[in-house]
């Protein structure tokens, strides 16, 4: 990362000897949630999010239950009988963490889906308007690289207007 931005610098510092350079910054998080498509891929995201982890609570719900009731039976119970509700027990909390983990990997993955297309159009937003007002470059403001910029560098609230503008 340290050697990236080093990279940058001097890049920067070769080329400012042979033309101007102007460096724009974009909070590329902020403009996707902010964008109105962004917006409702967020809305359907969270409804789905929602839906399994409800799902996935009640399923925990009822491991803990069981976990009780075997808790309080197994004094009584026989070795083979306490053995095979164990085991029963154990394969349930396998499969409820097997599918905690898919319900992870599926939202990621849908969050891909909804957020690609979004982002690709934001890219393409972002050049046209960096490229019409004499940018040579634009960093992302939103993963800590930017230390300091000036507001009127910022293209944050342009490309989320544009965007908007477009997607009507």
């Amino acid at each position: 990362m340290k050697q990236g931005i080093f990279l940058l610098g001097i890049l920067v510092a070769s080329q400012a000897s042979a033309k101007e350079i102007s460096i724009a910054t974009l909070d590329m998080q902020r403009a996707l949630q902010a964008v109105e498509s962004g917006k409702r891929a967020r809305a359907q995201l969270e409804t789905e999010f929602n839906k399994k982890k409800e799902e996935l609570q009640t399923e925990e719900a009822a491991i803990k239950k069981m976990t009780d009731a075997f808790k309080k039976q197994s004094l009584a119970m026989s070795d083979k009988a306490r053995n095979k509700k164990q085991m029963e027990l154990q394969e349930r909390i396998g499969k409820f963490q097997e599918n905690t983990a898919r319900s992870q990997v599926e939202i990621q993955q849908k969050e891909r889906d909804l957020t690609g297309p979004i982002i690709t159009k934001l890219r393409s937003v972002i050049q046209g308007i960096a490229k019409k007002k004499g940018y040579t470059l634009v960093l992302e403001k939103s993963e800590n690289t930017v230390l300091y910029s000036l507001d009127k560098d910022d293209l944050t609230e342009e490309v989320i207007t544009a965007f908007d503008k477009e997607m009507k």
